[in-house]
């Protein structure tokens, strides 16, 4: 399958998968099951009612939701349409998804009802209405909100929806009026070449920046990862990586299309669901971050369930200890455990252990450049890439994809890693002030950016510290106003409110001031290592 689709597109992809799996279960969301024939036709639906509503070829389309059977119907349907997908992360406030409508000028939003007790809709109208300093200010347009003037459509991924929005039924009803040739040749216009996506990665001048992928790189990548992973038609992927994250949607659905797997996405992680679907959907493939394993393999009723399913793990985003890979292969038995090593902005995957690989190899490094990728380092020591998956750029911001990418072609990571002579990369620090919690890249700069409109604030500065539970959590420095009574607790609270939860800092430390070099930069190594003395009474 993999010579035909891999310089071919996002649709083409999925209606050969209807084609050559059929019948074979694609998804398995909660009691819902459809073939990949069914799953076929629903996307199949889901671009002609995108075409019914103006979608046009090279239009922006966001999804905000966690991972379900909608979000891959509605994904791959706005796709199939000619549109560019921007999946928005569940985790961020109506602010934060505002600034990234409005940046991409988004003309249509699947978004979710409630979730986990938060109303999406409310959230992004708040901020869609008001000029918070970070959102996006007043306006008027043609579409629902006002402070958003492209957004034309907004479908509610449910049976109802508040007024001026569309619910899930009544926006697929309204695609009957297409006929399924319009759907196919809007389809069958989509050339390899142009962006199929548009991820989000926050860096460290403060603000998201948008990444754009190519159909053909994306095909081409993900058949590769497929490839070195050992996917096979027949295997069950659990999929709890996020759909908005490149390892949720490209390793996960996109990989899963190309080799007839079965999708069971899980849309948030909990340990006991988790190990209730490996056991009754007979899962055989389950990636992820390192902590999602450890808490599987740590959990108290593991043995009350049957894991023997499992035979592929593959994961990354962190160290990965020796022990865990140990206990994987023998106390699960899990045959193949493969570590790997990308960035958004190289479609997600750049190195990969491969299958056989020592135990050793897999825990300390991020294994070998995938094939027709060159990865080397810099004097630095910043680990360079360049290959057919880097992105084209960041989206319409020339000057951050120009620091990005030289002018010889090499991404610049930001990663400081070492290559041994096996060709296998070790990453041993980040350039980029950055830190990871529980698999997900948290910014200073964005964090200090958001602490920094609280009234109380002065000055603030992040630093990722150590967690036992999610690998790294943010620490801040902060200075507030001399007459201020704000307390820790009240920041960390009206944090909550204002950025995702896995940015939100764990503990605030008041100081009198931030240390500086001559040139202003804040001296982060200081913070990290300094004590308790200059804590603000």
């Amino acid at each position: 399958m993999r010579g035909d689709l891999e310089f071919g597109t996002i649709p083409r992809l999925v209606r050969e998968a209807a084609r050559r799996y059929g019948m074979r279960e694609a998804v398995v969301d909660g009691r819902t099951r459809i073939s990949y024939a069914e799953l076929g036709e629903r996307v199949e639906r889901a671009a002609a009612a995108c075409i019914a509503a103006g979608l046009q070829s090279g239009d922006r389309v966001a999804v905000w939701a966690p991972n379900t059977l909608d979000w891959v119907v509605a994904a791959l349907g706005a796709v199939s349409a000619g549109g560019v997908l921007v999946p928005l992360n569940t985790r961020i406030k109506g602010a934060e998804a505002a600034y990234v409508l409005q940046r991409t000028r988004a003309a249509m939003l699947f978004v979710t009802g409630t979730f986990l007790g938060t109303s999406y809709v409310a959230s992004l109208r708040r901020a869609a209405g008001t000029d918070s300093g970070r959102g996006v200010g007043r306006g008027s347009g043609p579409g629902p909100l006002p402070g958003l003037p492209h957004l034309r459509e907004v479908v509610v991924l449910a049976d109802d929806a508040p007024e001026d929005f569309r619910s899930w039924t009544e926006f697929l009803s309204s695609g009957q009026r297409v006929s399924p040739d319009v759907v196919r040749e809007r389809a069958d216009a989509v050339r390899p070449s142009v962006p199929s996506d548009i991820t989000f990665t926050s860096g460290t001048t403060g603000h998201p920046k948008g990444a754009v992928i190519s159909h053909e790189q994306t095909l081409r990548v993900y058949g590769v990862w497929s490839e070195l992973a050992g996917l096979t038609e027949g295997d069950r992927y659990l999929i709890v990586n996020p759909f908005f994250h490149t390892f949720g949607y490209k390793a996960g659905i996109i990989a899963c299309l190309m080799r007839g797997a079965t999708m069971v996405p899980q849309p948030v992680f909990n340990v006991e669901t988790a190990l209730a679907n490996i056991a009754a959907e007979r899962i055989s493939v389950l990636p992820g971050p390192p902590t999602l394993h450890q808490s599987i393999l740590d959990h108290p009723s593991r043995g009350a369930h049957d894991l023997s399913a499992l035979r592929l793990v593959v994961t990354g985003a962190s160290v990965v200890p020796l022990e865990l890979v140990e206990r994987l292969r023998t106390e699960l038995k899990i045959a193949t455990v493969l570590t790997a090593y990308g960035l958004t902005e190289a479609s997600g995957t750049v190195t990969m252990c491969r299958s056989g690989d020592p135990a050793e190899a897999i825990a300390t490094t991020s294994g070998r450049a995938i094939p027709d990728t060159q990865v080397r380092i810099a004097e630095s020591g910043e680990v360079l890439v360049r290959g057919y998956h880097v992105m084209s750029g960041y989206f319409e911001e020339p000057e951050e994809t120009a620091k990005a990418i030289d002018a010889d072609g090499w991404l610049h990571t930001g990663d400081v890693g070492k290559l041994d002579a096996d060709g296998n990369l070790r990453i041993t620090d980040r350039i980029k002030d950055v830190f990871i919690v529980g698999g997900f890249n948290a910014y200073p700069a964005e964090i200090e950016r958001i602490l920094a409109a609280h009234p109380d604030v002065l000055d603030a500065a992040v630093i990722g510290v150590p967690d036992a539970r999610l690998g790294e959590v943010a620490k801040a420095y902060v200075v507030r106003r001399a007459d201020a009574a704000l307390t820790a607790d009240d920041l960390i609270a009206w944090s909550r409110r204002e950025m995702a939860n896995y940015k939100v800092p764990r503990t605030v430390e008041f100081v009198r001031e931030l240390p500086r070099n001559a040139s202003g930069k804040v001296l982060k190594r200081e913070l990290r290592s300094r004590g308790t003395a200059d804590r603000q009474p």
